[in-house]
């Protein structure tokens, strides 16, 4: 479910109590930078939080027939503006980056009179994904935010946004949510998958819904299964075995994107219980193959070998391969 269609926010109650305080009280900041792992609620917040500023009198917004929930959800409210990475027709996919041109028009929508009297709200979905020249117009509007305005951005990676973007909001930290929030998503979410499947890709997002009916649209728990042979392998993956994996991936749409987050998951999870000292077997004979220090810029050539796969569209079936090898090498 799209997050401006969903009516129910389950967890991450002290930041939407904050939100609601903020709105009962009048001490309202004019920008929200909303942060957190993907696929946990923070864009549905963003959306919670301007059906309450929008909401006549009296209404509940999160009722699905109350117009502005309808309207928001349907993206025809005058007074919302969402900013958002926009499908590539060419590519047949979101496009890697939200541009300045997407941007700009945040400036001309925030100098309207509120059509109904009250707020501009602008939500930025995924601001991580602003590139310089955008986020350089968004900062512009935040210098100088008329009134009556309000910004919420929604930002898995704040630590790719401008300083000064940053500094210039009143920023809300979600958590994962807990197992048994995880499973309440997913009980509503993915209703057509069996209990225990749906268990499974609980496990593989560890606290992230959206990450996991990801993975259940892209064979999140094969792929699963796979990396965990692929990281048994290792430091032995030999190029017919990566040719193979690679073969086996290349049948699915997404399914590269998803075995490289999962990779990198597994790495990352073994060397953390590592260096803790604790971890199954497996996980500490995978630490083991090389220095813990080695293992951060091993992580690093896989994440850019992934950014700049999808970036560029280069030939996936390659980049596999050439990942299998990078974990080979010493």
């Amino acid at each position: 479910m799209e997050p401006r269609a969903n009516p129910v926010l389950i967890g991450h109650a002290d930041a939407a109590a904050a939100m609601d305080d903020a709105i009962r009280t009048g001490r309202m900041h004019h920008a929200w930078l909303i942060t957190g792992p993907e696929g946990i609620g923070k864009a549905t917040l963003a959306y919670r939080f301007a059906r309450r500023l929008l909401a006549p009198a009296g209404a509940d917004p999160d009722a699905p027939d109350a117009p502005v929930f309808r309207r928001i959800a349907m993206s025809t409210h005058a007074d919302v503006l969402t900013i958002e990475r926009m499908w590539d027709d060419k590519r047949k996919r979101l496009r890697a980056e939200i541009v300045v041109d997407d941007v700009r028009a945040v400036a001309g929508f925030l100098q309207l009179t509120p059509a109904e009297g009250g707020w501009r709200v602008v939500v930025v979905d995924g601001a991580e994904h602003l590139n310089r020249n955008a986020a350089n117009a968004l900062l512009k509007v935040l210098e100088e935010p008329p009134p009556r305005a309000i910004l919420l951005l929604s930002c898995a990676a704040p630590g790719r946004l401008l300083p000064t973007i940053r500094s210039r909001c009143r920023q809300l930290r979600l958590q994962l949510l807990t197992p048994d929030q995880t499973a309440a998503v997913l009980e509503s979410a993915l209703v057509d998958i069996p209990a225990a499947e749906r268990a499974g890709l609980a496990a593989l997002a560890a606290g992230s819904p959206g990450q996991a009916v990801a993975l259940a649209g892209e064979g999140g728990v094969a792929i699963a299964t796979l990396v965990a042979a692929v990281l048994r392998d290792v430091p032995r993956v030999t190029v017919l075995r990566a040719y193979e994996v690679a073969d086996k991936l290349a049948r699915t749409d997404g399914a590269y994107s998803t075995f490289m987050d999962l990779l990198r998951d597994g790495i990352s999870a073994a060397v953390r219980a590592a260096a803790r000292g604790q971890g199954d077997p497996a996980q500490q004979r995978l630490a083991a193959t090389r220095p813990l220090a080695a293992w951060g810029d091993l992580w690093q050539a896989l994440t850019r070998l992934q950014d700049e796969t999808e970036r560029f569209n280069l030939d996936k079936r390659h980049a596999i391969v050439s990942g299998l090898d990078l974990l080979n090498a010493p």
